[in-house]
């Protein structure tokens, strides 16, 4: 008798590709349409080792673990306000909204907490989700960086609340700090949040001084690194600092903010990883995982 290892899980929301910035804008339309084009010639050839799930819903109780009431009322009136004008509406420089920007953003949450739910269950050995708009620069009561509701936040609270996790580590390789996400849990001693990024760069936070607050303290790493810093060199940071965060949060679950813009060539950033580094660090998270694997792969990823 052979042993019965589950698929892993690749999920998209409909709503996500939606999201409408304008060409012009970094975080444009055809990304998202050109991985889930690859994807989904590539799932033919992963038949029964890779399927798609489909999404499924996410209720008002679950982003409100996360982000304030009016932060919220605030972003569907954006939403309304671009849908009845036709056109896209800016929240900030950075951040547009667009008519179907709350069903992208909330689909996409919904999207991620389908995936933890089938891992948690052992339904799904593990999983990629393509969210869009990206989350992890969202905090509690505010957009920013092109991101709205930050989604691995929503999902480790909704791990937390609906006791499938006690303890979440989430793992960021993006080359921006992800401050939405260390804001949420700075005080946290239940969720440890680990981020090696490009420094300096957008949006200015994430010095390796800052580790935490209150009970939280220690349980925020942050490895900043210089544009252009050899990729031997950071895979050896990360596999520091990746042995820490595993050591101090024993986790139950593992969510990995993927951004993809950590690679050589993008336009945004100055790092020089390849998809095959990017694959080491994703084998040598889940080498180290006693519980379960997500990936919100939420930026920069066409």
């Amino acid at each position: 008798m052979t042993d019965f290892a589950p698929p892993v899980g690749f999920l998209l929301h409909p709503d996500a590709p939606l999201h409408d910035t304008g060409w012009r804008h970094p975080e444009h339309q055809g990304r998202l349409r050109a991985l889930a084009s690859t994807v989904g010639r590539d799932l033919l050839a992963l038949h029964d080792k890779v399927v798609q799930v489909e999404p499924g819903r996410v209720t008002e109780e679950d982003l409100l673990r996360v982000h304030t009431p009016e932060y919220l009322a605030l972003l569907r009136a954006h939403v309304d306000r671009a849908e009845k004008e036709g056109a896209p509406v800016p929240l900030d420089a950075d951040t547009i909204v667009s008519g179907a920007s709350w069903a992208a953003a909330t689909g996409s949450t919904a999207a991620l907490l389908t995936a933890v739910e089938q891992v948690a269950s052992g339904t799904l050995s593990s999983a990629f989700v393509a969210t869009r708009p990206p989350g992890h620069h969202a905090t509690p009561e505010r957009a920013m960086g092109f991101c709205l509701i930050n989604h691995v936040a929503v999902a480790a609270r909704w791990l937390q609340a609906t006791g499938r996790a006690q303890r979440v580590l989430i793992v960021d390789w993006d080359v921006h700090h992800g401050n939405g996400t260390q804001d949420t849990f700075y005080a946290d001693a239940t969720v440890f949040y680990l981020s090696l990024h490009q420094s300096p760069h957008y949006p200015g936070t994430g010095a390796a001084d800052e580790t935490g607050a209150g009970d939280g303290t220690g349980w925020t790493l942050n490895v900043p690194l210089p544009a252009g810093t050899p990729v031997a060199e950071y895979r050896q940071h990360f596999s520091r600092a990746l042995e820490q965060a595993l050591e101090t949060c024993r986790p139950d679950f593992i969510l990995i903010s993927a951004g993809f813009d950590v690679m050589a060539g993008d336009p945004l950033g100055g790092m020089l990883l390849k998809p095959e580094d990017l694959h080491a660090l994703t084998r040598e998270v889940m080498a180290g995982a006693a519980g379960e694997v997500c990936v919100d792969g939420a930026r920069e990823v066409g």
